[in-house]
């Protein structure tokens, strides 16, 4: 990517339903959103294009890439490309992907034969589209998606935020737990930013096996007893992993058990399984748009925290020429 002419401020693009986050951006950058025409026709194809000139600038289009209601994350992540590859055609100095949830991170590898890497996959399409750099919040597995893109990425760290809200909630002794192995570094520096806050926390983690969408393995291993475990990971989807690990920690003698996950995905099923008493209250961010839960018994217990600055700040960081290459 070549730096910005001087003088220049970005140009912000949102797609679709990613606009009031969008505008949450734009507005920690001091900023307007770009306006642009999207259009639907009546066999299903779609055109997206820049109502503003382009030409020499530096542009970023956001769209959080989950299915909702209205699209799906296919449908999406085509708009994306198309409008990311139109910009290019208008003489844009460099695009930028902001996707605060990036579909498809979490198949990094395979795991039976003949699988598909789809994260591979789809990085391919959006250096394919021109795509200068990637940048997302707590990607699914940090060292998949570095290698797996050729341009630049950029990953957001949305820990901090978390510490700061739940570290003034927290009285008396606290288990960080990872649900899996694989969410054990992440849990591991969110305990090193609760010791910032003054809060010694201890650790656990919960043994989890998954084939064929089924879920197996029961051991927790940490000192629970008496103590609040706070369950950390990067997303909560069917919610089936939460509630198996909020269960084991109620059975090691846990007295409360708050969950903190970066993309609130809440898949089919995650409404009933985040009901469950064993479960006192769910933190996450707006990367997945909220909602999704309305009118549900496990609403009341979700906190929705806003992440849109720290994509400003990353921003501005990238357009002033810091290393995109880092975590933010």
């Amino acid at each position: 990517m070549n730096p910005a002419p001087a003088g220049l401020p970005p140009v912000l693009f949102a797609l679709g339903s990613s606009a009031p986050f969008g505008a949450g951006v734009a507005a920690g950058l001091g900023l307007a959103l770009a306006e642009h025409e999207e259009r639907e026709f009546e066999d299903g194809e779609h055109k997206a294009r820049t109502l503003v000139p382009v030409q020499g600038r530096a542009a970023y289009v956001i769209h959080s890439l989950h299915g909702d209601a209205f699209q799906s994350a296919n449908d999406k992540l085509c708009r994306m490309l198309f409008f990311i590859a139109s910009l290019k055609d208008a003489g844009a100095a460099s695009v930028t992907a902001v996707a605060p949830y990036l579909a498809y991170a979490r198949k990094d590898r395979r795991t039976k034969p003949f699988d598909p890497v789809i994260t591979r996959y789809v990085a391919a399409m959006f250096e394919a589209a021109g795509t200068d750099t990637v940048l997302t919040v707590d990607v699914h597995n940090i060292a998949a998606y570095e290698n797996a893109f050729s341009c630049r990425t950029g990953n957001i760290e949305a820990a901090p935020l978390f510490a700061a809200h739940l570290a003034p909630l927290l009285d008396g002794p606290v288990t960080v737990v990872a649900p899996d192995a694989g969410a054990a570094k992440r849990a591991g520096q969110f305990r090193q930013l609760l010791a910032l806050a003054g809060i010694d926390a201890g650790s656990a983690l919960a043994e989890k096996y998954r084939s064929g969408g089924v879920l197996t393995g029961s051991l927790l291993v940490g000192e629970l007893e008496g103590r609040t475990a706070l369950i950390f990971d990067d997303l909560i989807a069917s919610g089936e992993t939460l509630l198996r690990t909020a269960h084991a920690c109620r059975e090691k003698g846990a007295t409360r058990v708050i969950a903190a996950a970066t993309h609130g995905a809440f898949s089919a099923g995650a409404a009933a399984a985040l009901a469950d008493a064993a479960i006192d209250s769910i933190c996450v961010t707006d990367s997945v748009a909220p909602g999704r839960l309305a009118g549900s018994a496990a609403e009341g217990k979700v906190s929705v925290l806003p992440c849109a600055q720290l994509f400003a700040d990353a921003i501005r960081s990238l357009h002033d020429g810091a290393d995109a290459d880092s975590e933010f």
